[in-house]
């Protein structure tokens, strides 16, 4: 091989025989191969950069589906709130409402209010049954 048929286009890189040159220092790589062996430079940068890049609307939906972004406290006190039903969480759920809500207020940039109000509103709500039902026992 000469060395015109060494040099490496910057941007992308020569793919010969499942085998990649390096754009950085020349070094022939496997073509699966996400970084250089001898320097570490990436081998496809075009393709990390595809992936690094997630469109706003996407991520809008996304926070619906899974908990981006959202307080695990308001969470876990939305779930427990849901099993208040059962009445013997219905405390706790108001108590992880109130821990959730004050986690909110430390972190503005999370969400789960309503899931905090949902857990204080059913642990109220139980929590009452709970004590007349307790009461017309004894």
């Amino acid at each position: 091989m000469s060395l015109v048929q060494l040099q490496i286009d910057p941007i992308k890189s020569q793919i010969n025989n499942n085998y990649m040159y390096c754009s950085n220092c020349g070094l022939q790589n496997e073509d699966n191969a996400y970084k250089c062996v001898k320097c570490q430079a990436l081998l496809h940068p075009e393709a990390s950069q595809k992936t690094a890049s997630v469109p706003d609307n996407n991520a809008e939906a996304l926070k619906y589906i899974i908990p981006i972004g959202r307080s695990g406290i308001a969470i876990a006190a939305g779930y427990i709130g849901l099993f208040s039903i059962l009445l013997i969480p219905a405390p706790i759920s108001f108590v992880f409402g109130l821990w959730a809500l004050s986690d909110l207020k430390k972190h503005p940039e999370k969400i789960g209010k309503g899931r905090a109000y949902f857990a204080i509103i059913m642990g109220i709500i139980f929590s009452i049954i709970w004590v007349i039902y307790y009461f017309s026992e004894s």
